[in-house]
C-alpha cells in the first residue's frame, strides 16, 4: 500500500521547467529557452536566467506559462493526466 500511497502524492508534484532570458519576449514565439546553467547563479551575482514553468515549447521558445512555481504545480493526485508518466522507474 505504501507504493500506492507514494504514486498518488507525488502526481503532479514538480511542474516542467525551463531557463529562459526573460528580456527576451516575444508575443509569438514567448521567452527565448537558455542553457539551464544560466538559471544556476554561483558566483553572487544576478543570473542570466530565470525558471519558467509549466510552458509550451517550440523552436527554442517558450510560452503559456508562468514565472511562479506554485502557480504552475499540479495537485492532480488520483487520476493525473498521462503527461506526467515519465516519472517511473523500471524494476530490477
Amino acid at each position: 500500500m505504501g507504493v500506492l500511497a507514494a504514486a498518488l502524492t507525488s502526481c503532479g508534484s514538480e511542474p516542467d521547467k525551463r531557463c529562459v532570458d526573460g528580456r527576451s519576449y516575444d508575443a509569438a514565439r514567448g521567452y527565448k529557452i537558455l542553457d539551464s546553467k544560466s538559471c544556476s547563479n554561483k558566483s553572487g551575482g544576478v543570473a542570466p536566467g530565470t525558471w519558467y514553468y509549466g510552458s509550451d515549447n517550440g523552436g527554442g521558445y517558450a510560452k503559456s506559462g508562468t514565472f511562479e512555481k506554485n502557480k504552475a504545480v499540479s495537485r492532480g493526485g488520483f487520476g493525473c493526466s498521462s503527461s506526467s508518466s515519465h516519472s517511473g522507474s523500471s524494476g530490477g
